[in-house]
């Protein structure tokens, strides 16, 4: 019988996590799948975030950041490959949702190159309305 893997345990971020998510979110930075955080800008994060951990190792982090009571949006959502395809990230991505809902925030987006995934939880390219994002680009990228 194949070894099972440990539990994951989902649960919101606390400020001691600082230096454990700044380690786990450079990798992601570090192979262009996450922009990069300062300190202050994941500290700011922490109070809207949710860690996934395996006896005491994060596998899994993302972050709702609240706008304003119409919008917020999914961030910094990162988990670890080993742990990819086992309903990590829609745990983490269903608690910022959660989160937003018990805010009273009315839409939750998310700005991906995965739209696959999101839309597996629940997200989709327009709102009731036909509503869309646009976007320009205001500067070369390096």
């Amino acid at each position: 019988m194949p070894e099972s893997s440990p539990p994951t345990v989902v649960r919101p971020a606390v400020v001691d996590d600082l230096p454990l998510l700044e380690e786990f979110i450079d990798r992601f930075v570090k192979a262009n799948r996450l922009l990069p955080r300062t300190p202050g800008e994941l500290s700011d994060l922490v109070p809207f975030g949710f860690v996934a951990c395996q006896q005491e190792q994060v596998v899994g982090f993302a972050a709702l950041e609240i706008y304003s009571s119409k919008l917020a949006e999914v961030r910094s959502l990162a988990v670890s490959p080993a742990v990819q395809g086992t309903g990590v990230g829609k745990r983490l991505v269903q608690e910022c949702v959660q989160l937003a809902q018990r805010r009273n925030v009315l839409e939750v987006m998310a700005i991906t190159s995965s739209e696959g995934f999101f839309q597996s939880c629940g997200f989709d390219f327009t709102l009731p309305g036909e509503k869309k994002a646009l976007f320009i680009q205001t500067r070369e990228e390096p």
